[in-house]
């Protein structure tokens, strides 16, 4: 079978083409670029738990030394602290990293794998779809036609694979504006966040504005200013007078020593692709939808993007088309997207509108701040990750489902298990291999070697349940899970998702639980559709002979 054609080689097209080659699909990424990036210390991007996690796994590297992982989240409004959150150092916090850094780690995995062939120089010029295929020509030195089964559109903002196929790309711009300045300093919040809002040293009003300075390796920082409405043009004369106040007034003297590293200014818009697929065609990240007010993370939907979808494709590349499952890319990741920009329009007024609120509503300056904090930190309506309760891949809810810490459709918590190797794993490791897994949830398991429990108890009627599944599934035992009771057996995505939590071993619901996830009934269903089409044209073809012989 043809390969998937990924055009563009950002983070997202990369993250695309190594979730697929981990699942055995070869790709093919069309890379406009000369296949390298440009460092610039000031294009930064902030990773949660569960996008940082993923790259890890996808590139093997460690990327928490190579960015910095926050060690606190403080908010100022003028001179009183209104927030001060210290992280866990137990628990995953923000990943602030360069972005070339990163991508330079996504290239280096793709350069030593044999299912990513990347094409760089090359821009794509058309595409014609096919019954059975796809294909792709491009312009270039090494301009040609290329054959795929699927084609996904990773190629920015300006994408041309959504121009080709003609559709919508509705949505506000403009909504805010950031003058960026990365710089090599010393600021008293050593790896510690910042959210400054109506600074002191600043004139109130709309042009009051807030900063933000967000820590980087080796002693530098992100320092973002949001500027007020307008095209001001931002000259370098205006942001080092930015620098030198916000210093001064952090210091309460004289601005300290600094290094300017690089400079910038961050234009958001919000937009939203009216489709995400047309026929095997796909859009993901900057292609289908712009966000990043409020300090919400663009990038962070992106990589969610290219995970919800490569189990999908990998699905129907190895096993035949299925239709309901590709749809469901569409249907899940645009109704997250679009949901959070809701919350933003929704919040942005409030937040950008004037301080009238906070004398009207007591409180209401601290709530503001909660808002804030939640689109920075990745939690809330703002941040925090999509579920997909919704989805059409739920299954109808089994009498033997049991609540557990994490509601169907959202993201599991990340456990120990024990795999089928015996062996100690995270849960999350899993992820991402293109198998369904069955987690079965019994205490004091892993104080035993797995051959003593593998024929003993519920196992092998749980062993033989997952051997029978209509998808290649891992089965895995945890002592313990969030909300779960001893002996619940977890059906989980390859993307991680969960999908239901039962009652002990019950074989016939977990079944149709991994039926409904890969949308098999309506893969089922279409087949018949298309086994009584072809019957019908084979009775109207024996009736056109017989008609002509007769005559």
């Amino acid at each position: 079978m043809d390969p998937v054609i990924i055009v563009g080689a950002g983070p997202v097209g990369l993250t695309l083409a190594l979730a697929l080659a981990r699942q055995e699909v070869p790709s093919v990424v069309l890379d406009e670029g000369p296949g390298k990036d440009e460092p610039r210390p000031a294009r930064t991007v902030v990773l949660r738990e569960d996008t940082a996690a993923l790259l890890e796994r996808l590139t093997g590297a460690a990327l928490g030394e190579h960015g910095v992982r926050w060690a606190g989240w403080r908010s100022l409004r003028r001179r009183h602290v209104v927030s001060d959150i210290a992280f866990d150092p137990a628990e995953p916090a923000p990943l602030h990293i360069a972005q070339h850094v990163l991508t330079g780690f996504l290239r280096g995995a793709i350069a030593g794998e044999p299912l990513v062939r990347t094409v760089v120089d090359s821009r794509l010029d058309a595409i014609e779809q096919e019954r059975y295929g796809i294909s792709a020509r491009t312009r270039g030195p090494q301009g040609t036609w290329w054959r795929g089964s699927y084609l996904v559109g990773c190629d920015g903002p300006r994408s041309t694979v959504r121009k080709l196929q003609d559709i919508r790309f509705p949505g506000r711009t403009a909504v805010e504006r950031h003058a960026v300045a990365a710089l090599r300093v010393e600021l008293p919040w050593e790896g510690r966040a910042l959210l400054h809002r109506m600074p002191p040293w600043r004139s109130s009003g709309p042009s009051a504005g807030e900063v933000t300075a967000r820590p980087l390796p080796d002693g530098a920082w992100r320092l973002d200013w949001l500027l007020p409405p307008g095209n001001d043009l931002v000259t370098p004369e205006v942001l080092l007078t930015r620098i030198r106040e916000t210093l001064e007034g952090w210091s309460d003297g004289p601005a300290p020593a600094y290094d300017l590293l690089d400079t910038g200014v961050h234009t958001v818009h919000h937009r939203l692709a009216r489709r995400w697929r047309a026929g095997r065609v796909f859009l993901a990240g900057d292609a289908a939808h712009l966000l990043g007010a409020l300090g919400t993370q663009g990038l962070d939907e992106g990589l969610r993007d290219a995970e919800n979808l490569a189990w999908k494709l990998a699905a129907a590349w190895h096993h035949g088309p299925h239709e309901a499952l590709l749809d469901s890319y569409q249907t899940e990741r645009r109704a997250v997207v679009a949901a959070r920009l809701r919350a933003a329009d929704q919040v942005l007024p409030v937040l950008r509108g004037g301080g009238a609120l906070r004398h009207i509503v007591p409180g209401a300056a601290r709530s503001q701040d909660t808002l804030l904090t939640d689109g920075h930190l990745g939690r809330g309506p703002l941040g925090a990750p999509g579920t997909h309760a919704g989805s059409p891949l739920a299954p109808r809810r089994p009498e033997a489902e049991i609540p557990v810490g994490t509601p169907p459709g959202a993201q599991v918590t990340d456990v120990r298990v024990t795999a089928e190797d015996g062996s100690f794993v995270r849960l999350r490791d899993r992820l991402d291999r293109g198998a369904l897994l069955v987690v079965l949830i019994a205490p004091g398991t892993g104080v035993w070697d797995r051959k003593h429990w593998m024929s003993a108890g519920v196992m092998p009627r749980l062993a033989a349940a997952v051997t029978a599944l209509p998808h290649p599934a891992e089965l895995l035992v945890a002592e313990s899970y969030p909300g779960a009771p001893a002996h619940s057996v977890l059906l989980v995505r390859p993307d991680g998702h969960l999908v239901t939590a039962l009652s002990g071993v019950r074989p016939a619901d977990l079944y149709a639980a991994a039926e409904a996830t890969l949308g098999e009934a309506a893969h089922g269903e279409q087949r018949r559709e298309e086994d009584k089409d072809e019957a019908a044209g084979d009775d109207r073809t024996a009736t056109a002979r017989a008609g002509s012989g007769a005559r």
